[in-house]
């Protein structure tokens, strides 16, 4: 979850890669998976589908123990907001969601008005400014 995620274990992230236009999305779900690469699409194992993951750079280490790379994969549910929009996450966002406008490399990123399905304030709006909450 984007709660439990530390910078230090984002700190090798070498690129994100997005298999959907996620300027589109409210939010993304995002979580530290234990994967067998730096690189590549990681398999993909949840209901709903993954809409992104990250790239380790040379540098990351693979754990002693069970000698995986924790990498971020970024995904949603099948009953998410933007498959239902009156649904389950109408308002609010689930606990491990963050606004994919806001996610970098190395960047855990943030929720904000957007991701949590309410509109900005009035007066954000004429000021032109969103802000993470």
């Amino acid at each position: 979850m984007s709660a439990l995620i530390s910078d230090d274990e984002l700190k090798h992230e070498s690129r994100l890669v997005w298999l959907e236009d996620v300027q589109e999305l409210d939010y993304v779900r995002q979580s530290l998976d234990r994967l067998p690469t730096r690189g590549g699409k990681p398999a993909y194992h949840r209901d709903g589908r993954m809409v992104g993951y990250a790239v380790l750079g040379p540098q990351a280490r693979a754990s002693r123990a069970s000698d995986t790379f924790r990498r971020r994969v970024f995904w949603l549910l099948p009953h998410d907001r933007d498959a239902e929009p009156e649904g389950l996450y109408a308002t609010g966002a689930p606990a491990e969601a963050v606004d994919p406008r806001t996610v970098t490399a190395g960047s855990k990123g943030c929720k904000t008005e957007r991701s949590e399905g309410g509109p900005p304030s009035p007066a954000m709006r004429e000021l032109g400014i969103t802000l993470p909450l």
